[in-house]
């Protein structure tokens, strides 16, 4: 599920992006500067605003700007992605950030595949979704032990088989 919310993230902030490309750099406001709709809008945000750099405030203020046009649903959305990402450790957001950039980087039919993907796993129920989260974590876990077991068997020094199979010698009584 992790990785299905980061996946959502990354192509909601597809289109918070574009916002930033046509956006000016100017020295952005701090949250004491924010009108109360705009602090209202982005409450979830508050504790680290000021931290922002001038880009992500713009994208934010972009995305405050349109959400007073948005349906009450898109409004719902948007505040609870808001208050997941902010939640989020900073390596989660760099992945999120990252899995954006690769998604940029395909060619048009891959990105409408995707986006074809996203819809149907987002209309499953949510017992579904769970389960294939859990899927997915599973073959990940199974994935990482592997690796770290392959890196075992590398080159460098290692165990010899008498010392891993020697039995432990039990106290004396």
């Amino acid at each position: 599920m992790a990785k299905a919310f980061l996946f959502g993230i990354a192509l909601w902030l597809g289109v918070a992006g574009s916002l930033l490309a046509a956006s000016p750099a100017k020295k952005q406001p701090g949250w004491a500067e924010l009108s109360a709709d705009q602090q209202q809008t982005l409450a979830p945000l508050a504790p680290r605003w000021d931290a922002l750099n001038g880009q992500r405030k713009s994208m934010w203020l972009g995305i405050a700007q349109r959400y007073p046009t948005m349906p009450p649903d898109e409004q719902t959305k948007v505040q609870r992605r808001m208050q997941r990402w902010v939640k989020l450790s900073p390596e989660e957001r760099k992945t999120v950030r990252q899995n954006y950039r690769s998604l940029q980087q395909l060619p048009p039919e891959k990105k409408q595949t995707l986006r074809q993907q996203w819809d149907e796993y987002s209309k499953l129920p949510e017992e579904e979704r769970r389960k294939l989260s859990a899927e997915k974590a599973a073959e990940t876990k199974a994935a990482k032990a592997a690796k770290v077991n392959a890196k075992g068997s590398g080159p460098g020094p290692q165990p010899s088989s008498a010392t891993t199979l020697a039995p432990t010698p039990e106290p004396a009584k």
